[in-house]
């Protein structure tokens, strides 16, 4: 299996690499890449929007596609079997995947974008869910069946020495939690912090308890900047132009959000541009987490991604333990200079 893929990959990666050249308006020859998000366009990834529009990718030699995802996990396997590039995906899902397929990896981290892990599970006040994750036991609480902030309940479980069927899953599509936990069919539903924004739009904050997996003593790394190993062995200037672009860009809505929400919304004009700020707000608090005040935004602390590896391994129960080195290539990173910002 892991060698079908290994060839699926290769072959298909190729392919673009070696695609006619775009031509930018100086004559300059642009390499294609495309880019997969981890799921619909908002105010989480204005910054990749902004630049798109304001040209950094051009300016780096790259005529870059950016598509929308199918979920955290799907863009591994989207990048692995060489249909996309680049994209972003989930660092906890990336360590099951290359556990699952060892030897050299197919997909790597090569910028941590959340920081830390934005999952959150979200209760209703009126049905008992207060600030202590002990409050869902015997609950019902809507997921879908495979995402990330699921996935690594049993961690939070373990750290609160809570069982981890404590509570009974409702197995939910992303797009109707917001409905059913706004009926009351569930007392509470798993999200990404920042995906929250539309429910707080339609039940008062001070309805709602807000568990962070972050409080209960579960340090993860979140979503990152994923490449093809094949891209990154072949052309690596490629992967940190694209990194120079984009860092460029997320340091500049640090500063000020506005022109990457309005960025974002020239591909996506129906949405809000309040909402979209508040929040890209969330978001900013995760993608510069305390630990970028000593690393600079995207890179990570290797003792921390050992020990998110040692406990993904243990929790899903893996046979395979894989090297942090294989998860997580930093040679591609933009100068430490360039990586700091300002919050807004």
């Amino acid at each position: 299996m892991q060698r079908r893929l290994f060839l699926a990959a290769n072959a298909a990666t190729l392919l673009p690499l070696a695609a006619p050249a775009v031509f930018a308006q100086g004559g300059a020859k642009l390499t294609p890449l495309k880019f997969t998000l981890d799921f619909r366009i908002n105010g989480q990834t204005a910054p990749f929007f902004l630049a798109h529009s304001k040209g950094y990718y051009r300016d780096e030699g790259l005529d870059v596609t950016i598509d929308t995802g199918a979920g955290s996990v799907a863009s591994i396997t989207r990048i692995a079997s060489g249909v996309y590039q680049m994209g972003l995906g989930d660092i906890s899902s990336l360590v099951e995947f290359n556990a699952q397929n060892p030897g050299t990896p197919m997909v790597q981290a090569v910028y941590q974008y959340y920081n830390r892990a934005p999952f959150v599970i979200i209760g209703r006040k009126d049905r008992g869910v207060t600030n202590d994750f002990k409050s869902l036991a015997g609950k019902k609480v809507a997921a879908a069946a495979v995402e990330s902030t699921r996935r690594a309940w049993p961690m939070v479980a373990r750290k609160q020495g809570m069982r981890s069927d404590a509570f009974q899953w409702q197995t939910t599509d992303f797009s109707a939690r917001d409905n059913v936990m706004v009926r009351g069919d569930v007392d509470a539903a798993t999200y990404f912090h920042d995906s929250a924004i539309s429910l707080f739009a339609r039940m008062k904050p001070e309805e709602l308890s807000v568990l962070k997996y972050a409080d209960a003593g579960v340090n993860l790394y979140g979503n990152a900047i994923l490449a093809s190993s094949n891209l990154i062995a072949q052309n690596p200037k490629l992967v940190a132009a694209f990194l120079r672009a984009t860092n460029r860009a997320i340091v500049e809505t640090f500063a000020n959000p506005v022109p990457s929400i309005a960025a974002m919304r020239q591909r996506e004009p129906i949405l809000d541009e309040k909402m979209e700020l508040e929040r890209w707000g969330v978001t900013a608090q995760y993608v510069g987490a305390a630990d970028t005040r000593s690393h600079g935004l995207g890179d990570i602390k290797k003792l921390t991604l050992e020990q998110q590896v040692d406990e993904v391994v243990d929790v899903f129960g893996l046979k395979v333990k894989p090297a942090s080195d294989a998860i997580f290539n930093t040679s591609m990173l933009p100068l430490r200079s360039e990586r700091t910002f300002l919050k807004t």
